[in-house]
């Protein structure tokens, strides 16, 4: 089993109905997830010309899933079916 870490982009207010949605998905696979969260406000980008703040919008990065599957094409399957504001993105974990 690998691990991939499915990183969620987009924010928009959520509705109750989206809520609602998510919390299916979360609970669909539940068994399958190793960690999970989520970001509100306090985001900064940091480069070599300096520092910014970062808006929360539909370009941000508002939370991320770490799951168990056996492909890049079956974490992808799993990452289809999360109720997405703008895209999710779906990496391998490196083990060490």
């Amino acid at each position: 089993m690998k691990r991939f870490m499915l990183l969620h982009f987009g924010f928009e207010k959520p509705t109750p109905e989206i809520m609602t949605a998510w919390g299916k998905w979360f609970e669909s696979v539940a068994d399958k997830t190793v960690d999970q969260g989520g970001f509100h406000g306090g985001a900064r980008e940091i480069s070599n010309s300096g520092s910014k703040d970062l808006p929360m919008g539909m370009e941000s990065i508002t939370g991320y899933s770490i799951i168990n599957a056996e492909s890049l094409a079956d974490a992808e399957m799993i990452a289809k079916e999360n109720p997405f504001i703008a895209s999710i993105r779906v990496y391998e974990i490196m083990e060490h």
